[in-house]
């Protein structure tokens, strides 16, 4: 069924969404309207959605992605998954459709918040702006702030922009660390001079937790 289904994802194949996706770092050329469409054809699948990882192939994975059980991989199987998952596209849905719905998510939060490869630390600090916003309780905010405030002006884009959604949380969720996030960002100024279209908000932290506080307010 794997050669099937790899055939499949080839005849979906196309060249101006490959080059797309290539701007964006990502290396296929599946529409992920269609790739979505197939995954529903197939429905929920673990052994195929294993098999399928296991190809390396990226549009593969992110079918897999979509027709696994979340909660039936062990803990060390995620592990080595996002150590895998190079790929922006990949990594980003592996972390919020699967890792964030595992019973390991915590546990694996704690093994990549300061891991070494930056882009598994990322996926550690994306768990971590969840818990902020979500269930802060028995988390270190002010020690949150001060890893910031020490490593994100220098940090790799990948991991520096999940430090920065962090910085923003914590400002956005928090009044009593409020100013402190919004002078750190003031002070580092990552992200400051990203384009932003008209209409969306900045991912410059200082501009992002203003916004959303003053949406809030007039709510």
């Amino acid at each position: 069924m794997v050669d099937e289904v790899m055939a499949e994802l080839a005849g979906l194949e196309d060249p101006k969404t490959r080059a797309v996706n290539e701007k964006h770092g990502d290396d296929h050329g599946v529409n992920l309207g269609e790739l979505r469409a197939l995954a529903k054809r197939l429905k929920a699948h673990q052994e195929l959605a294993c098999r399928l990882w296991a190809t390396g192939d990226t549009a593969a994975r992110l079918l897999a992605i979509l027709i696994c059980r979340p909660k039936a991989f062990e803990r060390d199987e995620l592990d080595v998954m996002m150590r895998e998952a190079r790929f922006p596209k990949v990594h980003d849905w592996l972390l919020n459709y699967v890792v964030k719905k595992s019973p390991h998510s915590e546990e694996l939060r704690l093994t990549w918040f300061a891991d070494p490869d930056p882009v598994v630390a990322s996926a550690g600090w994306s768990l971590t702006t969840e818990r902020v916003a979500k269930n802060p309780a028995s988390l270190d905010l002010a020690g949150l702030l001060d890893v910031i405030e020490r490593e994100m002006r220098d940090a790799p884009d990948r991991l520096q922009w999940a430090m920065n959604h962090c910085l923003a949380q914590i400002g956005i969720e928090h009044a009593e660390y409020r100013a402190r996030a919004l002078a750190i960002g003031e002070r580092l100024e990552v992200l400051k001079d990203y384009p932003t279209a008209p209409g969306c908000t900045s991912p410059f932290a200082p501009l992002w937790i203003t916004e959303m506080v003053r949406r809030r307010h007039d709510e």
